[in-house]
This record gives structure tokens, C-alpha cells and sequence, in this order.
């Protein structure tokens, strides 16, 4: 982001960028992202002006701080979605029809997967009930998540049933076909279920079981830092 703000303003004096440049400039680099995502690049942006501002001690006001940029650029509302019960969620996965779909729910709902580790599988991927998770979001070469038996079966079934080759996808779908096929699921029960409420919910059955909360954030969700868990609203009130 700093790199295409210097290309663009790079041979401006630094107190000429007004208010109206920064908004253009941000609203160009973020016109189709989310609103946490704009926020975020507003409030980098913000930072590198404050940074100059301190360290050669000019007096300009930082045209970041304009109202319109901060009303425009606001931080996103947040809103608390309840956890889905392992009732709701086991039915949902039972009364799939699909085992294409029922396996993509499962492995997220089961293993904590996110929906774009579960498309980038291949069958070289699942050894018994581990799944390997290559360049995963951490930046780490690789991960590994544990399934159950019965859903690993089904997995090797599914592979062996359809001819998948080794280094081929197991489910050859977009990002969007496959939250179809999670939104679709949860509208069958009367729920507006997302991929990533599956995977909360793998984490909230696991902690409510028992399991310790560094054990459900590091092997679980493959969280780099403990802290992120706080942030899921996975964690029972007893912890």
C-alpha cells in the first residue's frame, strides 16, 4: 500500500497532500474490498503520516484525520454471531444428500478447516485421519489437521469412487460454489450459516469437551499466536 502511495505521490512535497488526495487515493485502492479491509489500509496510511509528523516535527495536519475520510474509512461494525449447537450441526451434515457436500461441511465443522484449505486438497494430502495443509495461512510450509476415521473413510471412498488422481483437487470448485453449498445446508435448518461458523463451532465443541485452550488454538485452528482465539467467541464462560 505505502509503495503505491509513493508511486503516486512520491515527487509531491509531503504537506501538499490534501485531505481530498488521500480519500481518492484510498478509495481507488479499495473500492471493492471489505469494509475492515478499507479501514485497515486507512488506518496504515494514518500511521505513516503520524510517523512523519513526529519525526521531523512538522505542524500540517494529518489529511487522514479529515471527517470524511474517517466516516468513509470507518472502523467495521462487529457484530457477535451465536455459536451453532452440535445438534443443529449434526443434522445439517446428516440430512446432506450430496457426500461431495456433506464432506466439505464435515471437514470444516470436524476439523476446523477453512473453506480454502479444504478446496486446495488433493489426495496426497490425507494419510489415515491427518490432512495435510500445504502453505497454510500461518506462512508455515505446512500444517496438519486431524480428522475422525469414519470421515477419513468417507474421504478415501470419495477419492476412489471418482478416479481422483493423486495431485488432483479432490473438490474442484470456487471459493463462491463451495459457501453456496455451506449457505444452502444452513437454509435447510433455518440458519444463515457461513464457513467460518463452522469452524468456530469446531472449536467450541472441543473446548465445552474438555480439550485445554492452547491444544484447541495451535492444533485446532492453527492460530500463530494464542490471543487470536478471543477474538472467535468460541470460548465457554467457565474459560
Amino acid at each position: 500500500m505505502l509503495g503505491r502511495f509513493t508511486r503516486e505521490f512520491g515527487r509531491s512535497k509531503i504537506d501538499s497532500i490534501t485531505s481530498e488526495d488521500v480519500f481518492c487515493f484510498l478509495a481507488s485502492l479499495t473500492k471493492i474490498r471489505k469494509q475492515s479491509t478499507r479501514y485497515s489500509r486507512c488506518a496504515h496510511l494514518r500511521a505513516f503520516f503520524n510517523h512523519i509528523l513526529d519525526c521531523y516535527q512538522l505542524k500540517f495536519p494529518n489529511p487522514c484525520d479529515s471527517s470524511i475520510v474517517r466516516r468513509v474509512f470507518r472502523p467495521p461494525r462487529i457484530g457477535i454471531r451465536p455459536v451453532i449447537g452440535r445438534e443443529s450441526v449434526d443434522e445439517i451434515s446428516y440430512t446432506t444428500p450430496e457426500i461431495r457436500d456433506r464432506l466439505i461441511l464435515e471437514l470444516q465443522a470436524r476439523g476446523g478447516m477453512r473453506i480454502g484449505e479444504v478446496l486446495k486438497l488433493t489426495p496426497n494430502d490425507i494419510d489415515g485421519v491427518k490432512v495435510i495443509i500445504r502453505n497454510p495461512k500461518s506462512g508455515r510450509e505446512q500444517k496438519t489437521v486431524f480428522i475422525t476415521k469414519r470421515i477419513s473413510e468417507r474421504l478415501r471412498t470419495y477419492i476412489k469412487d471418482r478416479n481422483i488422481v493423486p495431485d488432483e483437487r479432490i473438490f474442484p470448485m470456487s471459493y463462491n460454489g463451495a459457501r453456496l453449498v455451506v449457505k444452502r445446508a444452513g437454509k435447510g435448518r433455518g440458519l444463515n450459516l457461513t464457513p467460518h461458523d463452522l469452524r468456530r463451532h469446531a472449536a467450541t465443541f472441543a473446548s465445552r469437551s474438555g480439550v485445554p485452550l492452547e491444544v484447541v488454538s495451535k492444533i485446532i485452528l492453527r492460530h500463530r499466536n494464542l490471543s487470536t482465539i478471543k477474538c472467535l467467541n468460541c470460548i465457554p464462560a467457565r474459560l
